[in-house]
């Protein structure tokens, strides 16, 4: 009753209709009316209304940036873009593209085959050979190497187009390292949280079944001479890096797989196998999943300025000792010259004509298509033979005369080195811009992956929408926005013999076998994490004190203003007194705030951790990654808040990054497995803590003031800035005493920020570390620094720390020794650390004789 109601009071949403007129549409029949498996979505959408459309945009958004979905290009990062309404296929329409998809990656695995082994494509005549030998997607040195099993190439995708006739084209053929299988995914997720009903009610087939098979086939991979005594196979995902633009897709594709994910500097080679640098020394590799170009993959053999790859790879390859997907040389199948020939090479080995066709391929090395291209540039899509990537495809109905003329001359001079299609304008679909529904040219990038039977393809894929009715190039360089794939009317008796997960000992990876990167990367997430915390606090402190009712004495104010600098070792800083910093001090204090290229700096500090949770995100938790999020939005924040400088309550400004930081803090405390990866991000928080506080001691209690009054500011800032304000006044009351003072915050163990609560709580994680001198019966160093801290804390004299030292007026000697000896300890503890578990020094073996037995 309530929900009618409302539904009669409320206001009428705006209605929605979908006009294509003018063209050809994916959603329309010829006569103009929708076809059926539209009718249902669209006709929801209508109901819905321009604002409910809107408002599950807006939570598309939303859960995509939690998700920390994003994208690189043009050295712009963004946030994934997912159109709210997707492609629609129904079942006969799949069928086609998916039996046509299956015959096309089985032609290329076979020419792939071919290419590595007899050459009878070549040796026919069916491909001339400078096609193949001038690209250098071919690697000479992969010649006779092969994965176990039937299948040469693993995963393949091709970019699909429906021409205006109906027909279904293949613009490009994707099989280096195809991307797009994790955003997929990703798509597929986000649409079923904000369309939950809307899903049900189509019937649309899951993409489980598409992963389970992807992981099995990763295990049918493994080398069958390097797995004994029933153990599984080691998988890996081998990534360039967080500054790939698709790296979002990799971690996300580690986590969904349960795979490691690697970049090169994680893997070595010794003894003729691949190894990863893990926290128990090298574990044995077996397979990569890599998302490195064939040529970045081994800087030994293939290009030697790649800091991307693993030098020594190809040997092991090789010797049959690791298994790649897809095989290194892969890239060859991408050559445009090749594309023209695929017709060719199906009938005369097969007898039969592709179902899904390439777009009319010309290839300038034949004198005949070189002869059509020139005559005909101004419809033709041209693109470098040895090229991979659309971004470099030119539009020749885009150029001016003398540009057309000056391609035309290239061309005839270097006529090889050009391939060109007919440009085939693309059938539009719905999609959802400017708050309306507009009809907007697509490509659909499907994926197909080998198993026992042949080829299983995805049900759906990646849908990229133009961002202008009139674009020809669909890319997201150019604002192209993804939309899901929903395919209809799933059978029962698919999604019944979907190839079930493999079992659950098979690649099984303890926390402890994690990447030494990895776990050095949260290590320094957890420094920078409580560096850029007590750098706030203290900022937001010394805001208060200079901004507050009552003046502070000129030597108070001195020295907290000297202990910014020394905390946030932002020198020379406030430790200099020139250029009247001490008279006019909102220069410098803004510049410690939010100069990111000032090292140590709060915003260089918060984007430090940022790039290190940026290199490890497929260990964090969404809710981690919508605070990584928030911190990254605050700091943009920060240089509008504090446009004002310290005029009205800059303290205020600092308030969010504080209040996100402590949550953070809280997410790691109690949404982490207490696995490895915690311990060592508990272990860089601790040390930073313990840092940080004897810095700001040094700073504000060793030198003693001549007043009063300064003292009391000194100490209260310090209590302030770590949390013990409150505490402290409720217990000693009037007593504020040093000696109180040193108390809460050395020896305090109910004080979580105290000395002894840090070091006690390190001392347990340290000693929880993996042991990698198990035959030696001494404590390792780092034990060895957390013994000796905890000690010099337990054995200190309180009296005796606060007393001034008579040979240098206004310090306390003893107490600023024993602060710089902690400090010296913890360095000990973050060297020892990082020696053992972070760095394995020695290289790769020499290659030239190889020390290794094949079976």
């Amino acid at each position: 009753m309530a929900q009618q109601q409302t539904q009669t009071t409320g206001p009428a949403p705006e209605p929605l209709r979908y006009d294509a007129t003018g063209g050809q549409d994916e959603a329309l029949a010829s006569d103009g009316r929708l076809l059926p498996q539209w009718q249902q979505l669209l006709s929801r959408v209508e109901e819905m209304g321009v604002v409910g459309l809107a408002d599950r945009t807006d939570k598309i958004r939303r859960i995509l940036r939690d998700d920390g979905a994003i994208y690189s290009a043009a050295g712009r990062t963004s946030v994934w873009g997912l159109d709210p309404l997707p492609i629609v296929l129904s079942a006969d329409q799949w069928r086609e593209i998916e039996v046509g998809l299956v015959e096309r990656a089985q032609l290329l695995d076979f020419v792939l085959k071919d290419l590595y082994g007899n050459q009878e494509i070549i040796r026919r005549g069916l491909v001339p050979p400078e096609a193949i030998y001038n690209h250098p997607g071919f690697i000479r040195a992969c010649h006779h190497t092969h994965l176990p099993g039937q299948h040469q190439l693993i995963l393949y995708a091709a970019d699909l187009i429906r021409t205006p006739d109906g027909r279904i084209m293949v613009l490009s053929d994707r099989t280096q390292a195809p991307s797009g299988t994790g955003y997929a995914l990703e798509n597929r997720l986000v649409m079923q949280r904000v369309f939950p009903l809307m899903f049900r009610e189509s019937g649309i087939r899951m993409l489980r079944s598409f992963f389970n098979t992807m992981r099995n086939q990763m295990v049918r991979l493994a080398p069958t001479k390097n797995l004994r005594n029933g153990e599984g196979p080691r998988i890996v995902i081998l990534t360039p890096g967080s500054y790939s633009e698709t790296f979002f897709e990799h971690a996300f594709l580690a986590n969904y797989l349960g795979y490691p994910l690697v970049q090169g500097k994680d893997l070595t080679v010794r003894k003729g196998h691949v190894w990863m640098k893990t926290l128990d020394g090298l574990s044995r590799v077996d397979v990569i999943l890599r998302r490195v170009d064939d040529s970045y993959c081994d800087p030994v053999e293939l290009r030697g300025d790649s800091q991307l790859g693993v030098p020594g790879l190809l040997e092991v390859v090789r010797a049959g000792n690791v298994s790649i997907a897809n095989p290194l040389g892969s890239g060859i199948l991408e050559a445009g010259a090749l594309m023209k020939y695929l017709p060719a090479i199906s009938e005369h080995f097969f007898g039969k004509t592709l179902r899904l066709p390439s777009a009319p391929t010309y290839w300038c090395g034949d004198k005949d298509d070189c002869d059509y291209i020139i005559n005909n540039l101004r419809q033709m899509r041209i693109k470098p033979a040895q090229g991979h990537f659309d971004s470099h495809a030119i539009y020749g109905s885009s150029l001016s005369e003398n540009e057309l003329n000056d391609l035309s001359l290239q061309i005839q001079q270097t006529p090889a080195n050009f391939v060109a299609q007919d440009y085939i304008q693309p059938v539009t679909g719905p999609c959802w811009r400017n708050n309306s529904l507009q009809p907007r040219p697509f490509a659909l990038r499907t994926f197909a992956v080998a198993d026992e039977q042949g080829y299983k393809v995805m049900p759906g894929g990646l849908t990229r929408a133009a961002a202008n009715a009139r674009d020809q190039l669909i890319s997201n360089q150019l604002g192209a926005v993804s939309k899901d794939t929903w395919v209809e009317l799933p059978s029962e008796q698919d999604e019944a013999n979907a190839p079930a997960a493999p079992p659950p000992l098979m690649n099984r990876t303890v926390d402890s076998s994690l990447p030494s990167r990895v776990v050095e990367n949260l290590f320094w997430v957890g420094r920078y994490a409580e560096r850029s915390d007590m750098s706030l606090r203290l900022l937001r402190t010394v805001f208060m004190q200079l901004n507050g009712a009552n003046q502070l004495p000129a030597e108070a104010e001195r020295q907290l203003l000297y202990s910014v600098t020394q905390l946030t070792m932002t020198y020379p800083g406030f430790t200099e007194a020139k250029d009247g910093v001490f008279e006019n001090p909102e220069r410098e204090l803004m510049s410690v705030v939010l100069d990111h290229k000032r090292m140590g700096s709060i915003s260089s500090s918060l984007r430090s951790m940022l790039r290190s949770s940026a290199e490890v995100r497929e260990m964090l938790s969404s809710d981690t990654q919508r605070v990584m999020n928030d911190i990254d939005d605050e700091i943009e924040q920060l240089h509008i808040n504090l446009r004002t400088g310290m005029s009205s309550a800059p303290e205020e400004a600092l308030d969010p990054l504080v209040t996100a930081l402590l949550a953070l803090g809280g997410l790691f405390s109690d949404s982490m497995f207490r696995g490895m990866s915690w311990h060592f991000l508990e272990i860089g928080r601790g040390i930073e803590k313990v840092y940080q506080l004897t810095t700001l001691m040094r700073s504000l209690l060793v030198p003693a003031c001549s007043l009063d009054e300064s003292e009391a500011a000194c100490v209260e800032s310090i209590l302030s800035t770590t949390e013990g304000l409150t505490t402290f006044r409720r217990r000693f009351r009037n007593d504020a005493s040093l000696y109180n003072v040193l108390a809460t915050l050395m020896l305090d163990r109910t004080n979580p920020r105290s000395l002894i609560y840090q070091l006690e709580q390190l001392k347990r994680f340290v000693g929880a570390l993996p042991k990698t001198r198990t035959a030696a019966p001494e404590s390792s160093r780092e034990e060895r620094a957390m013994i000796e801290a905890i000690a010099n804390l337990q054995l200190a004299d309180l009296t005796k720390l606060i007393e001034v030292n008579r040979k240098k007026p206004n310090v306390r000697s003893q107490l600023d020794q024993l602060l710089v000896r902690l400090q010296e300890l913890m360095d000990t503890t973050a060297t020892a650390i990082s020696d053992v578990y972070f760095d394995h020094a020695a290289g790769p073996q020499q290659l030239v004789q190889n020390p290794w037995v094949i079976d």
